[in-house]
């Protein structure tokens, strides 16, 4: 059986991001997934992150027989700015990983990669292979990081790789630069999951009250969402509510919104319940602001709607929506916007629906795995 270790960016529970979806279905391999790690400062910015600095001294968990997750221990911050601070950290996490494998009986596994600073671990964990998996412009992120640092990195990362994946043509183009094996991967969709949202549901507890037509965003709440937007339209038609369903991020300015009584903020919601929300949705948005971060995105949440068939309100951000001019309603202003909504919101073209239900078939998380796979084979990693 075929050995991974995965080191992650996004930890295994409680939001299945690209990275679980991936290895959750490469289920004839034998998998160590790791938790990424959390920085000595975390606390300080979030008290209940102090239990997570022990994480890796806890017990692992069995996902299903074959897929293990494991924490990392904490690393030290500036690791973002200072190249000699990384290389401590990941040669501080390569002992660990060691460790893990020894335990578990792995030799030389595929090194499955996410991240720019596992540029300092790759050459300190013995492997067969070495994919990384670009789902970011990591360097546009922000905060305690230099971009110009983060860049080198990444292109060196790339550089020793048996395979690049990126999720944007333009992070792809980019790290074709440094390895001509990248090859464009878009993002998915739980297909099988969002489909049920197509049809009746149950209504829950926390929507029963609120009026229709119900104007649904569905992810996180980052700054990069263009929340004026919003604002404009809520303001303009106080009968249309605005749901918003996901986490709150550092640095989302979502005072504005909150004032209105028209916007309703649910927080987060296990992804199996997702579809039983959507369903409610007249109009599903897709609110990405114009920013370096907005254009090399890749949606999850975009895919994740044209599964449920609804009509979907998009700004043109990132570009890959773009693809999908004739099934959705652009809006590269506020006042497009509004009216894109009411567009949507009065749209009953059975054609538009089935034509978007087909697109999220194809964009489904079974096919980009299916052309992983295919790659990785024509490249004698698998």
């Amino acid at each position: 059986m075929k050995q991974i270790v995965c080191l992650a960016t996004s930890p295994w529970h409680p939001i299945p991001t690209r990275k679980q979806q991936v290895m959750g279905r490469l289920t004839d391999c034998e998998i160590l997934y790791f938790d990424p790690s959390i920085s000595y400062l975390a606390p300080l910015r979030d008290k209940s992150a102090k239990a997570k600095l022990r994480a890796y001294k806890g017990p692992e968990e069995a996902i299903r027989p074959g897929l293990t997750v494991c924490a990392l221990p904490p690393v030290l911050p500036f690791f973002n700015k200072f190249r000699w601070i990384n290389r401590l950290n990941q040669r501080r996490m390569a002992r660990f990983i060691r460790k893990k494998m020894k335990a578990h009986g792995f030799d030389r596994p595929v090194l499955w990669v996410y991240s720019p600073v596992t540029v300092d671990l790759v050459d300190h964990v013995p492997h067969s292979a070495l994919v990384y998996d670009c789902v970011d412009r990591h360097s546009a992120y922000g905060g305690l990081m230099n971009p110009a640092v983060v860049d080198a990195m990444e292109l060196e990362l790339a550089g020793k790789c048996d395979q690049v994946f990126a999720t944007a043509q333009p992070l792809a183009e980019r790290l074709e630069t440094a390895n001509p094996h990248t090859a464009f991967i878009p993002n998915g969709a739980n297909f099988s999951r969002f489909y049920e949202a197509s049809k009746a549901q149950l209504c829950p507890e926390d929507l029963k009250s609120i009026p229709q037509p119900i104007l649904g965003f569905v992810g996180a709440l980052q700054p990069c969402i263009a929340y004026d937007f919003v604002a404009h339209a809520a303001k303009a038609h106080p009968e249309w509510s605005f749901v918003f369903i996901g986490g709150e991020k550092p640095g989302a300015d979502l005072g504005q919104l909150k004032q209105l009584k028209n916007c309703y903020f649910l927080g987060l919601k296990p992804n199996e319940q997702l579809p039983q929300y959507m369903a409610q949705f007249a109009v599903c948005l897709n609110l990405f602001a114009a920013g370096d971060l907005s254009k090399d995105v890749s949606p999850l949440k975009f895919y994740e709607y044209l599964a449920t068939g609804k009509p979907i309100v998009s700004t043109p951000q990132p570009d890959q929506v773009l693809q999908f001019r004739d099934l959705i309603h652009i809006a590269p202003t506020a006042e497009d916007f509004v009216s894109c909504c009411i567009d949507a919101i009065r749209e009953h073209d059975t054609d538009l629906r089935e034509g978007r239900l087909e697109a999220g078939r194809r964009s489904s998380w079974d096919a980009r795995v299916a052309q992983m796979r295919e790659i990785l084979t024509a490249r004698g990693v698998f």
